[in-house]
């Protein structure tokens, strides 16, 4: 997800004006800008905000509150600033998605070899050992009177990927609107939240990546459609880019929480509209392992949500084609 009109220079870790500022967080680039005089928010502020999230969020730090949980069997989350929200989000996600989004899948998309150079896929085995101790609503327990968060089985361990990002957008808008600001566009690894009017007074126009291996980075990017959006977050997922190759059989990093493997489907990329960019982020996580026709059912099923999704995926002649729920129209740029 981009803005149409961003800037292509990366070479700096830092790029800073009165309105815009450019920098590297959780292994990735942000841009937060506004069409306002200038930006509520210095450069000290994001460094640190961004960085109390990561010691709570963040599963490469060793001494972060998540990794904590998943070295221990208790943590007291009642003073966290972002784990317990995170926490319940997810929860709620999990919840009304019937487990499709599960943030302890953890263990075995360490399994297949994402978090590291791939060796050999785990057998039906190992795949079927490790399901016994996955489960979002079976592997925890949430004692809420005393703020602890309880192991129940030794092996669980939990992954915030799949909604974290999105949450940090909303961490960095929820401080701006505190501060006054009217309008706004925050980007962290592709999550967005958006308010108010870009530089042309009219909604901040946001373009749909064509999901293809090559269409990659700035110089090459490709895009599929054009989004007029204020008021709301934004999250894409996609197996396009994020596989590894094993003997010629493509395995892709969305792992199916019921079935320990990865996903095999024809959805490429699911493009999410939502309250806030935590809700679109784990909601375009979910869709990713349900497929084409089981996303457009839930949504469908599930209005109160508000959601709006735009699904590409690629059909029988290898040919990619789009398809997208009621009301997603409304966004499209005239």
């Amino acid at each position: 997800m981009i803005e149409v009109n961003k800037f292509e220079d990366t070479s700096t870790a830092w790029r800073v004006g009165k309105n815009e500022i450019q920098g590297t967080t959780q292994g990735t680039t942000f841009t937060i800008k506004t069409s306002e005089d200038s930006l509520f928010i210095s450069t000290s502020e994001i460094t640190l905000m961004l960085a109390a999230f990561d010691q709570e969020l963040s599963g490469y730090i060793d001494t972060s509150l998540l990794s904590q949980f998943n070295a221990d069997s208790t943590i007291n989350i009642s003073k966290s600033n972002y784990f317990e929200k995170c926490y319940e989000f997810s929860f709620g996600v999990f919840e009304s998605t019937d487990g499709m989004f599960d943030p302890s899948v953890f263990p075995l998309v360490r399994a297949w070899g994402f978090f590291k150079d791939p060796t050999n896929p785990p057998t039906q085995e190992k795949v079927d050992s490790i399901l016994r101790f996955t489960g979002f609503a079976k592997g925890l327990h949430h004692d809420v009177e005393n703020g602890l968060l309880k192991k129940l089985t030794p092996g669980f361990q939990l992954d915030f990927n799949a909604i974290a990002q999105g949450y940090s957008v909303d961490v960095v808008a929820d401080y701006l609107d505190a501060k006054g600001q009217q309008s706004y566009y925050i980007e962290i690894g592709g999550e967005l939240r958006l308010k108010g009017k870009n530089t042309e007074e009219k909604k901040w126009i946001i373009g749909i990546d064509i999901p293809t291996e090559e269409n990659d980075g700035e110089a090459n990017r490709q895009l599929e459609n054009y989004l007029s959006l204020s008021e709301v977050g934004l999250a894409t997922s996609g197996n396009y880019r994020k596989f590894y190759e094993k003997d010629g059989r493509k395995y892709s990093h969305t792992i199916h929480p019921k079935t320990g493997y990865p996903v095999q489907h024809n959805l490429l990329s699911a493009t999410v509209i939502a309250e806030s960019a935590a809700l679109a982020d784990a909601y375009a996580t979910a869709f990713m392992v349900m497929g084409v026709e089981e996303t457009m059912k839930f949504i469908s099923e599930h209005p109160q949500l508000g959601l709006a999704v735009y699904l590409l995926y690629q059909n029988s002649a290898g040919r990619i084609e789009r398809l997208y729920s009621k009301g997603m129209e409304d966004f499209f740029l005239n």
